[in-house]
């Protein structure tokens, strides 16, 4: 092997300089750096691609230099190389239903595509995008349409159905659901149309408890849970329990809402009498990967075992220790339970003990309940949670009223029953807690003469930007 050490090549005449003949192959090491100071041909790319005529029908990792064609009849992602400084990969729709099955591009490890670290997607049919490799601030751009060089992508937006549909807001969907059902995402969008949905998840309230024999009052029940988040792409004015996440969504999404518990002595086995006479908790509600508690049921007069407040999403309210001086206090339940963050419901206020004849308030989505304020007056229901995530300012999860023999209580704002009284005017039954708003159901006064009321139903409410 010879070898020529010289610090200048120019052509013998002309301006033009040859190395080798057609059909040779000229290495450059490894490692060496070509300066590019004129008009060069034959060196590096020059913005074009080597097209792969058998079309990609997989997932599969792209190579540097090469175009592919697309022929999906499902969703599919194409995984770009490891970045150089002026690589190049190109893609094309060969079946045009990019629009039906989403094509993603995913950058390589923490590498960008348009100066986002996140995946592109190509949603419109016959789309084609070319992307050259600049630099760790842009990574990937996108050189086909000067539209994408920014996000690298054409906006894809969220598609779903499923519940009540309503457009608010000109751009956003709002789904509602009073009872089970399914939410089915046909398009689960990008970063730079929408790829988060809002939602709000409340679950069943408790029911209302009651007073038994000499003890009278019964404590209110608790709100169901509240649990809220909101999307980067939504503007509404969430609730202060909201976080500031949203949610992904893909695929058949099935949505249970949780009924509200009843109230007196509705749950099973049971009978009036001590130790029976606690409202029954309401059942959960569950969206996707968020559960929101059942409100806990109100205590009943006697507390003794099986009538004390119940924990929950917020918890009921206490009832009356006993008729009998030195008796202990009704103690309220415990709310967010269990535990989540940011909390999902407040603690129920307490009930007396000896025979101050009132119970204690459900706990609300914001507010504890109230405990009671004096002889024979039932404590209020703890304050619920007021959103506009269906474009109309609504409160919603607010505790039950706690009973009293002389003046009974309100209910929570957002759907909590009120109290019953013993004494005239006005009724012994707890009032209801509003349907689907989670409100607990207020208390009742002596068995023998009065109901505790049921908890009202959940609810489950999903919003997306759609265009």
């Amino acid at each position: 092997m010879s070898k020529i050490e010289v610090n200048t090549v120019e052509p013998q005449c002309g301006t033009t300089l040859t190395l080798g003949a057609s059909g040779d192959t000229i290495t450059i090491p490894a490692g060496a750096t070509i300066t590019n100071n004129g008009t060069q041909t034959g060196f590096g790319r020059t913005g074009a691609v080597d097209w792969v005529t058998t079309p990609k029908t997989s997932t599969f990792t792209a190579v540097s230099g090469n175009g592919y064609f697309v022929n999906s009849g499902s969703a599919l992602t194409m995984n770009l190389p490891a970045g150089t400084a002026g690589d190049i990969v190109a893609v094309s729709d060969y079946a045009r239903n990019f629009a039906t099955y989403n094509f993603v591009i995913s950058p390589n490890g923490s590498e960008k595509i348009g100066g986002v670290a996140d995946d592109a997607t190509l949603a419109i049919n016959g789309q084609a995008a070319t992307f050259v490799y600049v630099d760790s601030t842009k990574g990937w751009i996108n050189i086909q349409n000067a539209e994408d060089t920014e996000t690298g992508v054409a906006p894809a937006f969220i598609a779903a159905t499923g519940g009540t549909i309503t457009t608010v807001c000109t751009n956003f969907k709002v789904h509602t659901f009073t009872g089970p059902g399914t939410f089915c995402v046909s398009n689960a969008g990008n970063a730079a149309g929408s790829n988060k949905v809002s939602y709000m998840v409340i679950a069943g309230g408790g029911g209302g408890g009651i007073g038994y024999g000499g003890g009278y009052c019964g404590g209110g029940g608790g709100a169901g849970g509240y649990r809220e988040t909101k999307a980067p792409f939504c503007s509404f004015t969430a609730s202060p329990l909201s976080t500031c996440a949203g949610l992904e969504v893909t695929g058949a999404i099935p949505i249970t809402v949780g009924a509200g518990g009843s109230g007196k002595s509705g749950c099973s086995g049971c009978g009036n009498g001590p130790n029976v006479t606690a409202g029954c908790s309401g059942s959960n509600t569950v969206f996707s990967t968020v559960t929101s508690a059942g409100g806990g049921g109100g205590g009943g007069g006697d507390r003794t075992s099986g009538s004390n407040a119940k924990d929950g999403g917020s918890g009921g309210g206490g009832g009356v220790g006993s008729p009998y001086p030195g008796a202990p206090a009704g103690v309220g339940g415990s709310g967010n339970t269990p535990p989540v963050s940011p909390a999902q419901g407040k603690d129920g206020g307490n009930g007396p003990g000896e025979a101050s004849n009132s119970g204690g308030g459900g706990g609300g989505a914001t507010v504890a309940g109230a405990n009671f304020p004096g002889p024979e007056v039932g404590g209020a229901g703890g304050a619920g949670a007021t959103s506009s995530i269906n474009a109309t300012p609504t409160a919603r999860a607010g505790g039950g009223g706690g009973s009293g023999i002389d003046s009974a209580s309100a209910g929570g704002t957002g759907g909590g029953g009120a109290g019953g009284r013993d004494s005239s005017p006005g009724s012994s039954n707890g009032v209801a807690g509003t349907v689907n708003t989670g409100g607990g159901g207020g208390a009742g006064t002596r068995y023998s003469r009065a109901v505790g009321a049921a908890g009202g139903s959940g609810i489950v409410i999903i919003r997306y930007k759609f265009q």
